[in-house]
This record gives structure tokens, sequence and C-alpha cells, in this order.
């Protein structure tokens, strides 16, 4: 575990009687009267506080409401998600018991709080690997080959275990200069198979499903396809250990993926080798999203705000994302008695580890005048990393050098929490807003979009850490899709300034006269909207370029 940069424990306010002045032309409105957990409101029309600066988007009361958030409430829902993991095999990911578990916990504590909770249902292709898979040569020499390092199962595989001889298919070797083989993708590459035989296949022109498509067609009881062997950075390495997907429905044998150096090796004459994968593939597996809904504010005017709830099927996703989930859900349970101008709406996604599914599921399956009642969304993905830095999402492209264009409105949302981090008094930075979190689908609708992220398997820089703490040319989350993401893995003082933010956000938005997602008319003078800066995107450079993300498996060649 890293060194933590924050205190374990951020002090909850009290404040006998707070309120939000109802000054015109301002981006926020007045509390109206009622009793908010945490915060002791007058039943008589709200008086003035003291007012924020002009140019800032954060209300007092608002800040106040983050931090009556509370550390402990946070990390008792990272408790129960950890035991929930525990007595289902480790994991919370879609589709498993753990998940479902997991979607019970959060619906059954917002349904209490008296949220209308609904459960939307929706398939996804689902694999999971039971055991671990082999590879081992049995001539002309003995050698086990390593999972994860020699060779890994291919998405979608299917099982069984065989040992046989090991037959090259269409090879060169010693490999081209450039990318230039296609074994196997041929029907007559595979003249002179041998059935039962493993198929050697190596990389290149075709993709895999349809290599192991003509292979099991020729009567190979197995294939291993072997990366092609030319040299180069990062992923275009053509030697590294290749992974890849085939197809769920038509591929009934093992399918496993291998090194340069394990396919040159398993290609020399007179090898016999043991293939064996043990693997569970649903096409139309189902699982949810759990959408919970206050009672109170405008049905046409929503905040939305979500985390992910499923884990990897490698570990207990803790922090990815449990913390997210327990910051979101921590802000529904403490919103429960808010008497809002706007409806607030959490969603807790599902499937996202396998390539945001449920939030893509949830935005394709709303109307179009269901989808202009959506103002913003506020996404929330791993924010107590170990390592962390406080990164935003950045809105407005202004520091992360990105060519993209978020929606209008989502530099407003990057504003809103620069100034609540400003107001405490604790440093951030922006974060690229790629589309690779939940927000992915709703900025692809057009919906203004921000959140919080604090690093994933990216590497904390020397500049970072002297900002932040901790630790140099290290992970910022070294647990990241691991088993030994747990409650160990958590740093609480970035969970409760997080967590808090949140809320200050939640709070802001629910009373807000003018949200991020409202159309731009003119002001004065024929200048911006009064209530809020314009909002056209720009770009720079710099900022935190490693947004913890998926993308769906694909077929790669």
């Amino acid at each position: 575990m890293s060194a933590r940069a924050f205190g374990r424990v951020l002090a909850a306010v009290t404040i006998a009687s707070v309120t939000i002045p109802p000054v015109a032309n301002t981006a926020w409105a007045a509390t109206p009267p009622g009793t908010v957990r945490g915060l002791a409101t007058s039943a008589a029309e709200p008086g003035l506080s003291s007012e924020p600066p002009p140019e800032s988007p954060l209300p007092p009361d608002a800040k106040a409401f983050g931090q009556s958030i509370k550390l402990a409430s946070v990390r008792r829902h990272l408790e129960r998600l950890q035991e929930i993991a525990k007595a289902n095999g480790g994991i919370r990911a879609a589709a498993t018991p753990g998940h479902e578990a997991s979607v019970a916990y959060v619906a059954d504590r917002l349904r209490a709080a008296g949220y209308q909770v609904t459960l939307q249902e929706f398939g996804i292709p689902f694999f999971h690997e039971r055991k671990a898979p082999v590879l081992a040569r049995s001539s002309p020499a003995a050698r086990a080959y390593l999972p994860g390092v020699d060779f890994q199962t291919m998405t979608y595989s299917g099982s069984g275990k065989i040992t046989a001889p090991v037959q090259g298919v269409d090879l060169v070797l010693p490999p081209a200069p450039n990318a230039t083989s296609s074994s196997g993708c041929e029907v007559s590459d595979f003249k002179g198979f041998v059935r039962g035989n493993i198929a050697l296949i190596q990389r290149g022109s075709c993709s895999f499903q349809a290599k192991a498509e003509r292979a099991q067609a020729a009567g190979a009881s197995g294939v291993v396809i072997f990366n092609e062997g030319q040299p180069g950075e990062a992923l275009a390495d053509r030697r590294i250990l290749l992974r890849g997907s085939v197809n769920t429905s038509s591929i009934k044998i093992p399918i496993v993926g291998a090194t340069f150096a394990a396919g040159k090796e398993l290609s020399a004459p007179g090898t016999t080798a043991t293939l064996a994968v043990d693997a569970e593939s649903d096409p139309d597996r189902r699982t949810r999203n759990v959408i919970a809904e206050s009672r109170r504010g405008d049905p046409d005017r929503v905040v939305m705000l979500g985390a992910h709830l499923d884990s990897v099927m490698a570990g207990p996703g803790i922090n990815d994302n449990g913390s997210g989930t327990a910051g979101v859900l921590e802000t529904a349970l403490a919103a429960k008695d808010l008497r809002t101008r706007n409806r607030l709406r959490f969603a807790f996604w599902g499937a996202e580890e396998l390539g945001l599914l449920g939030s893509t599921h949830y935005v394709a399956h709303l109307s179009a005048a269901e989808r202009t009642k959506i103002k913003l969304y506020l996404n929330f993905d791993m924010i107590a990393s170990p390592n962390h830095v406080l990164g935003i999402y950045d809105g407005d492209n202004s520091d992360t050098g990105l060519d993209t264009h978020p929606p209008a409105g989502s530099d407003r949302i990057e504003r809103l929490f620069q100034a609540y981090f400003d107001a405490v008094g604790k440093p951030h930075q922006d974060a690229d807003f790629t589309g690779r979190s939940d927000y992915g689908p709703f900025i692809k609708a057009g919906i203004a979009a921000g959140g919080l992220f604090t690093g994933a398997e990216g590497i904390k820089s020397a500049e970072e850490a002297a900002k932040f703490g901790g630790k140099a040319w290290a992970p910022y989350d070294r647990c990241y899709h691991q088993a030994c993401d747990t409650l160990a893995n958590i740093d609480d003082g970035a969970l409760a300034v997080n967590a808090s933010a949140i809320g200050a956000a939640a709070y802001t938005y629910a009373y807000a006269r003018d949200l991020p997602g409202d159309p731009i008319t003119p002001g004065p003078a024929g200048g911006p909207r009064v209530g809020g800066p314009s909002r056209g995107p720009s770009t720079g450079g710099g900022g935190l370029g490693h947004d913890h993300r998926h993308e769906p498996p694909g077929l790669l060649r």
C-alpha cells in the first residue's frame, strides 16, 4: 500500500440553519424548507446565508451537504460489498451470484430510503473460466507453459481437454520483416490436416474467429494462435502474448493465444501437447442495472449520477468500482429527504467491465423525449485509488489535448468540481474525457457529463507525487483488475474527499434553476445566458492521461 495523501476522516459539518439565498440570475436556487439529514433547515422561508464569490458555481450549502457525507458510512457499503464478494468466490462480476447479491444490497437500501427503484434487465455475452487453462508440451521435451505469461484462453473459447500432436498451419518461420502471414485464413491452408490434431496457427491477415472456424471445420481438437513475430513498441510488438476473442455461438473447441516464442517452440517437428480449457459461455446471459429515482423535483429536469456495480472476474472490485458505488449510494441515502427543485436519479450499472454494456443499453433504450429530460450525468469510477491523484474529467478538453468535443455544459460540471476542491483546500487536475467509462454513452447522446477519477493502471509522475503525495513511477492502483482489489486497497482520504464532492455536486444541481444541459439562450445585449458561463469546447495539453477503461473484446487479427 502506498503512502496516503489525506487523513482518514473528513470531519462532518454541523450547521444549525443553512440556506441558499433566492438571488436572481444565479445558477443555483434557494433550499426549500424541510429536514435534511445532516443539515438542520428552518421551516420558515429560507433567508440569506453567506454568498459564494460571484464567479463560484458552488453554493455554500452544497459544500456543507457534501461534508455531511461521512467516511464511516461510505466505508460500511464497501465492507458489505467485500462480504458479498467473499461469499461468492471472490468476485462481483456481471451475471454472477456476487453481482446479483450486490444488486440486491443496493436496491434494498434505496427502496428503504423511499426511492422508486427499477431493475433494468439486459443480455450480455457471458464468459468465465472455471479453472486455470493448461498448455503443456510432452514431447520432444516436457515443458509446462504459464497462463497469462506464455498463453491465455481466448474469450468465448470452447471447453475441453486433449493431448494430441501439434500441427502447424501455413506458418511463416522465421517471420517476414513485415506482417504478411495469412496462416489459417484459407480453407486450402488445412489441406492435409490430420483430424484430432491441435492446430498451431500464426497471427495475421484475418480474424481469430475465421482461423478458429476453419480449424474446427478441418477437425482440429484445439487451436493455439501465436503472435506473428515482428518486433515493435507496446501492442505493435508481434512477439508478446496474444490476447483476443472468438464468437460465443460457433466455436466449441479450446482456443488459446500465445507468445511468438511459445508458438515457435510448439512448431518443432514431433511435438505433442496437452491443451485444456474449462470455461462457461452464454451468448445471452441476463444481468441488471439498478435505477433509483427520487419522488420530488421536476420529472422533466433530471440530474443523474452513476457508478458501475460490477467487478472483473479476477477480483472483488472494491476500488473498481465499489468506491464509486459507495459514494453514489451514500449520497442518495443522504439526499432522501431533500425537497429538490429537480429530479434526482441514481444509476448502478451492470457489465461496465465488459464494455459499458449496462449504460449503453440504458441510453439506447431512452426515447428522444426521455433523453432530453436528462440535463446532466455525473460518473464516478475508481475514486479511492491507493496511489491516487484527484482527477476531474476535462469537460472542455482545455488541458488534456484530446481532439474531442464534449457536449455543451460539460465544462460547467468540471468547474463545479474544481470549485469544490478549491473550497476544501485539495489539489486537483484534469483527467482525460475519452468516453471509456459509463459517461461514454451519455456524451455520445449529447448529454452534458462529468465526474471524478483517481487513477487506474497508469503510472504516477514525479510532478503528481509532489502535488498529491504517494509514490512516483508506480501505478495509481497496483491492484487494478486483480484479486488484491480489496478493502486494503482503498485510500480513505481520497474516498472521503471524493464522496463529499459527489454530495456537493448532487445538492447543487438538485436545486439549480440553470442546469448544464439547458439550452443556451441569449442574455442581455445578446451575450451568453445569465446564470452560467459560456460553454464552448477548447483544446490544450497535459492532464491525467490514464483514463481507466475497457474496450469490448474484438475479433482481432
